[in-house]
């Protein structure tokens, strides 16, 4: 039996969806425990919630020292979960990151030791500084939560999430990501600079002891799961289903590259979570749009200088909603 096969009851086992209202009151405490220790990103905090929700991965564009690493570390403290943070560098090899095989003399067999993606969740952190090899050593845990090593497969915690950060500051020493891995990610978001009240509150917060050292968990992986299954429960009717489809074939059609069905799968599914979080147990349009920026704007590659999310909000402004 493989190690994916051998996931622990409290894994494998189906968990009670909780109510709605609940799951609401859920993220709203998670966000708020957030907010204890990051200043002013309430909205990317909400970002990564409906990745994780949605069963998806982030990927964070911003310039050095806005906090990625702290926001990420944050979340994973407020659920009570495992956090591993990958440094991507030049010489970064795929096995540090999946994990490998070793040799124990004692037993005479060979034994894997886990790398860091074997978390909740994990910062892989500038990832495009990694080389292409590398960087697809996380294809096959983004999309199926398993990793396989010499023919064996692991599976890795669950609920797993990858917030990944990139460096746009110096984009000669760095290398592109590939389409089929950004299309791994469920969203793309940027931190951006706190205004001026915003650093001062933080600086003032950091004056003695980091906020970070006295988090408590306000929730479980348990509850996550919980809230995972609410989401997937929510109702996107024909209509919805029919608006997202209409989105998607305008983005093909006014693109090289338009958003691709796992992107159109990944729309749905935060909007369902975006649902959850107004109080719904169903999806509106609404909710559509307010995702679709941050789903599909990193996915659409063009032949000009437009970028991808102005032709998702082209999208939004050119398709009716019938």
């Amino acid at each position: 039996m493989s190690d994916a096969d051998a996931r622990s009851e409290t894994e494998t086992d189906p968990v009670s969806p909780l109510a709605v209202d609940e799951a609401a009151e859920l993220t709203t405490r998670i966000a708020d425990n957030v907010e204890r220790v990051i200043v002013g990103h309430r909205d990317a905090v909400e970002h990564i919630l409906v990745a994780l929700l949605s069963r998806g991965h982030l990927l964070l564009e911003d310039v050095p020292g806005v906090g990625k690493t702290m926001l990420a570390r944050a979340v994973a403290t407020s659920l009570d979960g495992s956090f591993n943070r990958v440094q991507f560098t030049p010489d970064l090899l795929p096995s540090d990151v999946t994990g490998v095989n070793v040799f124990n003399e004692k037993t005479r067999e060979f034994e894997f030791q886990p790398g860091p993606v074997f978390a909740n969740v994990v910062l892989g952190d500038e990832i495009n500084r990694a080389p292409p090899k590398t960087q697809a050593a996380l294809l096959e845990v983004m999309a199926e939560q398993q990793v396989t090593v010499d023919g064996r497969t692991h599976a890795v915690p669950d609920p797993f999430t990858v917030i990944a950060t990139q460096n746009d500051v110096e984009p000669g020493q760095t290398y592109e990501l590939p389409v089929a891995e950004i299309d791994r990610f469920a969203k793309k978001i940027r931190l951006g600079y706190p205004s001026e009240d915003e650093e001062t509150e933080l600086l003032g917060r950091l004056t003695g002891e980091h906020p970070i050292e006295s988090l408590e968990p306000v929730a479980s992986v348990h509850d996550v799961r919980r809230a995972r299954a609410t989401a997937s429960g929510v109702t996107v009717r024909e209509p919805v289903r029919a608006y997202v489809s209409r989105l998607a074939r305008y983005t093909r059609e006014h693109a090289r590259l338009g958003a691709s069905p796992r992107g159109a799968i990944a729309l749905v599914r935060a909007a369902q979570v975006r649902a959850v979080f107004g109080g719904r147990s169903y999806v509106v349009p609404d909710d559509v749009q307010t995702e679709a920026p941050t789903v599909w704007g990193h996915r659409i590659r063009t032949e000009s200088d437009v970028d991808g999310v102005t032709v998702v909000e082209r999208a939004l402004e050119d398709v009716a909603v019938e």
